[in-house]
């Protein structure tokens, strides 16, 4: 009787999310892994299941939820929201995949160095700690700046493109990237890529130069404007985001040390996506010119 060889089973929380989509393309087309997608809400659980998925109900506020999930999985795409929950909710996760016998944690993280202060920062240094000493094999992942925040957050008003972090050049990232990094990953597996940080910053741009790429682009006159971390701190408690205190906190600390030099690191270059995926990274024209039908959009409107 012949071994029957089985394949990794990949779970990928966030699954519907911004980065957990496109991980869930990507591997949904892998033939190395089985995948699983979770979700914390039951209808969604099932829209997933009509979609020919293997779907499970996980809600990382709810710890009862993570066994049924996790069971006879390999790998695990961890990502949770900037909440300060993120520290119960994955020092309890991890603690469920190791009874579950999960073999490699591949965490989202920040593209952070080992002193940062900022808060959020810190909380995904926690994370990481505490999965090095789970005794499962781990990867971590360091992306900087998304250029997909440039669709949201940062979304050019009245012909403005606004920055908050004074006179400092900022690295991004494209999500597409980041997901393509982690799918590489979770498909290839603990063997190569236990122990292993990889670090996600294509580009180093300021407010000018990013207004100058999105007016070639779109054809609209966009210009770079340069405010401070009082002024993202006035538009981010405004109301109009809807973010817990902790979290804003932690964010309006990001833009003030990013802004007095405290967070240096945040303006380089440091480019790993092309030895693991053996494609180059995306630069932001690239990235502008795949989505100009959006930003056309959030301009004009």
């Amino acid at each position: 009787m012949k071994n029957q060889i089985t394949k990794p089973r990949v779970l990928v929380l966030g699954a519907t999310g911004q980065i957990g989509s496109l991980i869930v393309q990507k591997l949904r087309e892998d033939e190395n892994v089985e995948l699983r997608v979770t979700s914390r809400k039951p209808d969604e659980v099932n829209r997933l299941k009509a979609e020919g998925l293997d779907a499970a109900y996980l809600d990382l506020d709810k710890p009862e939820t993570f066994a049924l999930a996790l069971a006879g999985v390999d790998r695990v795409f961890l990502l949770t929201g900037y909440t300060v929950a993120m520290l119960t909710q994955s020092k309890v996760l991890i603690d469920s995949a190791k009874k579950a016998g999960v073999r490699h944690i591949v965490h989202l993280g920040i593209f952070g160095q080992w002193d940062c202060t900022d808060p959020h920062f810190v909380w995904h240094q926690l994370i990481e700690s505490y999965i090095k000493t789970s005794g499962i094999s781990w990867t971590n992942l360091h992306p900087n700046m998304f250029m997909e925040n440039v669709l949201a957050f940062f979304a050019p008003k009245g012909g403005v493109f606004t920055t908050y972090w004074g006179s400092q050049r900022m690295g991004w990232v494209a999500g597409e990237d980041i997901a393509s990094v982690a799918a590489t990953v979770l498909s290839e597996g603990p063997e190569r890529h236990h122990g292993m940080d990889y670090w996600m910053s294509t580009e180093v741009l300021d407010a000018n130069e990013i207004a100058g790429i999105l007016t070639e682009v779109t054809g609209q006159e966009i210009r770079g404007e340069v405010g401070s971390h009082e002024d993202f701190k006035a538009v981010f408690t405004s109301g109009s985001v809807a973010v817990e205190n902790w979290y804003a906190e932690g964010a309006i600390e990001f833009t003030r040390q990013v802004s007095n030099g405290e967070m240096g690191y945040i303006g380089t270059v440091r480019n790993d996506t092309p030895f693991i995926t053996g494609v180059p990274a995306m630069g932001f024209l690239e990235w502008a010119e795949n989505n100009k039908a959006k930003l056309i959009s959030l301009i004009i409107n």
